[in-house]
């Protein structure tokens, strides 16, 4: 099988299901930007941190191959003439979201109670959260402004909302676990 086809040539490419939009198509920003969050998330599972974090970590891969999916398809043809979904996975579901709370609960047992906010830093494994959790954000910014033009399931827009909270509390445990300082952001006062 080629990589390259040749067919985006011109600036379009194809959906599932056939349908050829432009390459800047809020659909396509979307799901490229989850795929952006998917290469981050694998960079923090490459760090040198627990391998219950790097399992979990793999998991969501694995689900945001499952959200790229869902947000590649042209709903108009979702279903095919069957009347099956055109998309043969398991969509996002209620327990995906709960695996995710699960974790934060679990991760926030071991943490301080959170006065101020944080900045970002401290450790580059801690940085590499911090940036994964700013790339799921604006994941999230681009999938609701789709959902808003096109639905698609309510789930998978929980999902990634869940995940960049998840991101914030795993960057708060690995600076934990790595003995980083978590430095407070304690805004200036007016003189």
């Amino acid at each position: 099988m080629k990589i390259y086809t040749k067919t985006g040539d011109k600036g379009t490419t194809a959906l599932f299901g056939g349908t050829r939009v432009p390459k800047h198509h809020i659909r396509i920003e979307s799901y490229g930007t989850i795929d952006e969050l998917n290469s981050h998330i694998g960079l923090i599972r490459d760090q040198a941190i627990d391998l219950i974090h790097k399992k979990i970590l793999m998991e969501i891969q694995d689900r945001l191959f499952t959200v790229g999916a869902i947000l590649a398809t042209d709903p108009e043809k979702a279903t095919l003439k069957n009347g099956k979904d055109r998309l043969n996975i398991p969509k996002i579901s209620e327990s995906d979201i709960k695996l995710l709370e699960d974790n934060m609960d679990n991760m926030n047992t071991a943490l301080p109670p959170m006065t101020n906010f944080v900045l970002p830093g401290g450790h580059q494994t801690v940085s590499f959260c911090h940036i994964a959790r700013t790339v799921c954000r604006r994941a999230e910014r681009l999938a609701s402004h789709l959902n808003d033009m096109e639905p698609f399931q309510p789930e998978t827009l929980m999902y990634i909302n869940r995940l960049s909270d998840y991101l914030f509390v795993l960057a708060r445990k690995l600076s934990h676990e790595l003995q980083a300082e978590e430095i407070k952001w304690i805004p200036k006062k007016e003189s």
